[in-house]
């Protein structure tokens, strides 16, 4: 059997490892949430709506605690084959903000990793104010259908003459953001996924961890 490219060696080391990395690279900055003016003062009319706006930006107050139990058994046995349905639970410093699972195996010559993270902030998340002004990570395209915001971003690398096909998605909703991170190799033929799989994989994963920020 082929040697495994770096890349993918390295997601075979302990998740405790892991976690830490991943955390860093999917979860938002700690500056989400906007300190009111000073000084303002308030109106009848603003001060009428805020308590509905606070309640939105604050929705989630804290990150799923099982976030392993975000993807049903039999999604994972589908995108992920070989791999424990009961997944890898990352280690966060602070688990009532930052919570994820992955799951990684593989079967015979046919690779698959997954990983999902959730991220809960104190204000309404995103970059450059409110939701609806918001930007995706970069390179990242638009998903519609999927909570308030939504971007998927795809690549397709070789390294040492193997390809490897990945997407990573990332939903935004009030003050949750949950990127969901999908990933496959055929060391068979030293090839990749299709896009349709690992795009169709990505994004029905994503459905069912945004699902789960409401319990």
């Amino acid at each position: 059997m082929r040697s495994l490219p770096l890349t993918l060696a390295a997601r075979l080391v302990p998740v405790a490892v892991l976690a830490a990395a991943g955390v860093a690279m999917t979860a938002p900055g700690d500056s989400d949430a906007r300190p009111q003016q000073a000084g303002a003062s308030p109106k009848p009319s603003a001060t009428a709506s805020a308590p509905g706006a606070a309640v939105e930006q604050r929705r989630y107050p804290t990150a799923p605690a099982t976030p392993c139990a975000a993807v049903p058994a039999a999604m994972v046995k589908k995108l992920v084959p070989g791999a424990p349905t009961a997944g890898n639970a990352l280690r966060t410093s602070d688990v009532s903000r930052r919570t994820g699972c992955s799951w990684h195996a593989l079967d015979d010559y046919d690779y698959r990793w997954l990983d999902i993270a959730f991220d809960v902030t104190g204000g309404s998340g995103g970059t450059g104010g409110s939701d609806g002004g918001a930007r995706g990570p970069e390179g990242a395209e638009p998903l519609s259908g999927l909570g308030k915001q939504a971007w998927i971003g795809e690549e397709l690398t070789t390294e040492d003459g193997q390809k490897v096909r990945e997407a990573v998605v990332t939903v935004r909703m009030a003050n949750a953001t949950v990127t969901v991170t999908y990933n496959g190799s055929d060391f068979g033929d030293r090839g990749a996924p299709s896009a349709t799989v690992i795009r169709e994989g990505a994004v029905g994963a994503a459905k069912q961890a945004v699902t789960a920020l409401d319990g």
